[in-house]
């Protein structure tokens, strides 16, 4: 199976954020086999991105957690879902497709500061995008804001038999979690929490966790900031790394709507709560985008991603029947 053996030698091309390049320079031969005009930028890789509709995925992944595996239905080992099974996907129409009519990006550094993106968006400006991230073949077309924070608390240290001559500042963060989770417009989501240390025996005097809120573009991210700085006021330092609203699609989602319908797949739709490659899209080039592809986000970043292979091949057939529409 053609599906299975791209991605199965990509997923084995280790791409951590920051090692992007082994990988990038494997697509590019592969698309310059096939005869497309492919070149890189940095370490993107670009085909026809001078065009006013673009498909987009990155290349880069999470930290290796597993290998890759086959079970006869479904893909697993890390990258395999996010977003290598896109990355198959685009590769798949692009044997069947001799002269696109969509122009191709796959950035790197998506997983971490989304430079990829950022710097293709400084030159080209497509009117509109796919982005393919795992959406289980749903079509995205509600984006979430989003605010990533460190927040760091304080306290005074004791011995660990003697907690009222001190204040601890784990149960400082935990307090603050606890408020937070009262923001009904939002979700929010705790990913580290560090504070003590295992052999002191004592109530530590800092503490620090990165959490990420999430909420819908009907809510701007400056109001929950300002609602969070209010849980924190002199009780924790707040550092914004990320800071963006959300958004809802334009007629993109039609064009994507129609292809899904061409492969006779049932059209649905859904939100995406995460950051990916659209929001620089939409905010650095004002581009209508919308999100869509293999494999299922809530298992992505874990030692259980997967994506079921019949799933990459409707996807790619999809990009077929786009291609024709554009």
């Amino acid at each position: 199976m053609k599906a299975l053996q791209i991605l199965k030698a990509i997923t084995e091309i280790e791409s951590p954020s920051g090692r992007e390049e082994k990988l990038a320079k494997y697509i590019f031969n592969y698309l310059n086999d096939l005869g497309h005009d492919v070149f890189m930028e940095a370490l993107n890789v670009l085909l026809y991105p001078e065009k006013d509709f673009i498909v987009a995925t990155h290349l880069d992944t999470f930290k290796i957690l597993m290998p890759f595996s086959f079970d006869g239905k479904y893909a697993y080992g890390t990258g395999v879902c996010d977003a290598k099974a896109s990355i198959a996907s685009i590769i798949l129409a692009l044997e069947k497709i001799s002269e696109p009519n969509f122009g191709v990006a796959f950035f790197y550094d998506e997983e971490e500061d989304g430079q990829g993106s950022e710097i293709f968006c400084r030159k080209y400006k497509p009117k509109e995008a796919l982005v393919m991230e795992p959406t289980n073949l749903t079509i995205a077309n509600v984006q979430y804001g989003g605010l990533e924070l460190l927040i760091e608390t304080g306290g005074v240290a004791s011995h660990g038999a003697t907690p009222e001559k001190g204040e601890n500042a784990i149960e400082r963060c935990v307090e603050i979690i606890n408020r937070l989770k009262e923001l009904k417009e939002a979700i929010v989501s705790v990913q580290f929490i560090n504070g003590g240390k295992r052999d002191d025996f004592a109530i530590p005097d800092s503490c620090e966790m990165r959490v990420e809120i999430m909420f819908k573009p009907n809510v701007k991210a400056e109001k929950i900031l300002e609602k969070v700085n209010q849980i924190c006021f002199n009780k924790a330092k707040i550092f914004v790394k990320e800071i963006y609203d959300g958004f809802i699609s334009g007629e993109v989602t039609k064009l994507v709507e129609q292809a899904i319908t061409l492969t006779g797949l049932e059209v649905k739709f859904s939100e995406m709560p995460s950051w990916n490659d659209s929001i620089n899209l939409r905010e650095l080039a004002n581009c209508d985008t919308v999100v869509f592809g293999p494999g299922e986000l809530y298992l992505c970043h874990t030692k259980n991603e997967r994506v079921k292979l019949r799933d990459i091949e409707i996807a790619s057939e999809t990009l077929v029947k786009l291609n024709k529409l554009l």
